[in-house]
């Protein structure tokens, strides 16, 4: 039986994700401590595949998910789903709003309902706990008055709300990778995407070249941010998600020009892209340079060979 790790415990918002995977119908599904705790199971073994939270439309990516990513040895993504989160604010039973002193959750959970905590609760300690399912656990415990979590979690831990729907965005939505190593890529959808990691040298111009390489074949750039090299001073990885499959010519040839030109490149998986949690049709947006559909880039290879065989001029 396949065994997939997840940022645990039971009834994260991880679990929810995950469980909307075909991957997961079948699968063991192993709670872990920590999204780094994920990414190692993964690595050593212990789990065939992984499902992390990545990117939140609030608050950006997840830092610990990207370094882990560029870790050794390497990892690639081979499915997404994206969900649209809601909290709730959970305590034992029989605490009012007004006898919380201490609120825990996830950092991106603090972050999405940072507003009303601060409106509802001015004197209350917010504090960081692993996963908003971690921290409705510690609550139960006795370790913290509140947690903000996923509904669920109240049942899953003898819990109640005190108040649902408190997340300052409404329209927020969490985006969650599964990984697994290296092997066979899912193959092209006709929408999906490619998430690379790349390391450039410290000089004028360099990033400039590397976003390029994409833009001259049509490639939509949909997310960069930078991440320090942890044993390099002022050095950094640069994350990038593209919109294209690396089977596709003008994908694959990008990857093969940045890793002429960049330092290091690492490829962390084309796999079909999602919208709350379904995979969404195909885009009919117009390329934004001519020349680089896969007609195109096939009749130029073909050219090309010629030319080499002195077949052509």
């Amino acid at each position: 039986m396949t065994r997939i790790a997840f940022l645990g415990p039971r009834a994260t918002f991880t679990e929810q994700a995950l469980r909307s995977m075909p991957e997961a119908a079948e699968a063991e599904l192993v709670p872990c401590t920590g999204s780094p705790a994920v990414l190692a199971a993964v690595r050593d073994g212990s789990a065939d595949l992984g499902c992390v939270p990545i990117e939140n439309t609030v608050e950006g990516a997840v830092p610990a998910v990207l370094d882990g990513l560029v870790a050794d040895p390497p990892l690639v993504i081979v499915r997404e789903a994206a969900l649209a989160v809601r909290f709730a604010l959970l305590a034992r039973p029989g605490t009012a709003l007004g006898d919380v002193r201490t609120v825990a959750s996830h950092p991106h959970a603090i972050a999405q309902t940072r507003d009303w905590l601060a409106a509802r609760l001015p004197d209350a300690e917010v504090l960081m706990s692993a996963s908003t399912s971690e921290a409705a656990a510690q609550v139960a415990r006795g370790e913290f008055d509140a947690a903000v979590s996923a509904p669920l979690a109240a049942e899953q831990h003898g819990l109640e709300v005190l108040a649902d729907d408190i997340a300052d965005n409404a329209g927020a939505v969490t985006r969650f990778a599964l990984v697994s190593p290296p092997g066979p890529l899912p193959a092209p959808t006709g929408y999906d995407r490619t998430s690379l990691a790349a390391t450039t040298q410290n000089r004028p111009g360099a990033l400039l070249g590397l976003l390029t390489e994409l833009a001259v074949r049509g490639i939509d750039l949909t997310r960069i941010e930078s991440r320090p090299i942890k044993d390099r001073h002022a050095e950094y990885w640069f994350h990038l998600d593209c919109t294209g499959h690396v089977a596709e010519p003008a994908m694959g040839e990008a990857l093969a020009a940045l890793h002429r030109r960049c330092d290091r490149v690492r490829f962390l998986g084309s796999y079909p892209r999602a919208t709350n949690g379904a995979t969404a049709a195909p885009s009919t947006s117009p390329l934004p340079i001519g020349g680089a559909d896969a007609a195109q880039f096939a009749a130029a290879q073909k050219w090309l060979d010629a030319v080499r065989a002195g077949g052509a001029a």
